[in-house]
């Protein structure tokens, strides 16, 4: 529910292992509200999600270790640096990460001598690669993502197109909520089209 408008009803969707899912919809159709409610920063006006069998509001820890979230702002805090934002972001989710392999996601995502940068001096295609940094470093099988590829060049669109691919291969769920098609080649795609 947005206000008193429902944005959506009689979803029911399952997903197994390797299996991505394009969340398309216009603008104010329910996508981020929907990735919201399916990591628990929303509860369903109605219904359940259910993970492994069980309702997720009865797996507390069980289910937040098993999820990474990427929301549509990437959440990155202007003051501390890359190192910083990627270390500190893991650690409120329970995920410990040295500063080596830090170092390491972060180079990856291309920011390679801007590990150590305050925040606040990288662009926002920089903030949001060290957002994404947080998916190198996680060992979450439900990867829950919105509008991660704004702001974003070719060449990193390309990456996160090979981190899907990958976190797929290994058995692992995206749900993806984007207007630009990915065109992977690993897993199964599925579409799931919100309308107002």
């Amino acid at each position: 529910m947005r206000g008193d408008r429902r944005l959506f009803r009689g979803l029911d969707l399952s997903l197994s292992p390797g299996t991505y899912v394009q969340l398309t919809g216009p603008n104010g159709s329910g996508k981020t509200s929907l990735l919201r409610i399916l990591c628990r920063l929303l509860e369903p006006a109605e219904g359940e999600i259910r993970w492994e069998g069980a309702n997720i509001r009865s797996l507390g820890e069980d289910y937040f270790t098993a999820v990474t979230y990427l929301g549509h702002r990437p959440g990155v805090k202007d003051e501390l640096s890359a190192l910083e934002n990627l270390t500190i972001a893991n650690a409120v989710n329970g995920v410990e990460v040295d500063t080596e392999n830090a170092s390491g996601a972060l180079q990856t995502m291309g920011l390679a001598g801007r590990e150590r940068l305050p925040a606040r001096f990288l662009s926002e295609g920089q903030r949001r690669r060290v957002a994404l940094a947080r998916l190198l470093v996680s060992n979450t099988r439900l990867w829950l993502l919105d509008e991660v590829l704004t702001s974003l060049d070719k060449r990193a669109v390309g990456l996160v197109r090979s981190l899907i691919e990958e976190h797929l291969n290994r058995g692992g769920i995206a749900i993806v909520a984007t207007h630009q098609e990915l065109e992977l080649s690993a897993g199964v795609t599925k579409r799931l089209e919100l309308t107002t």
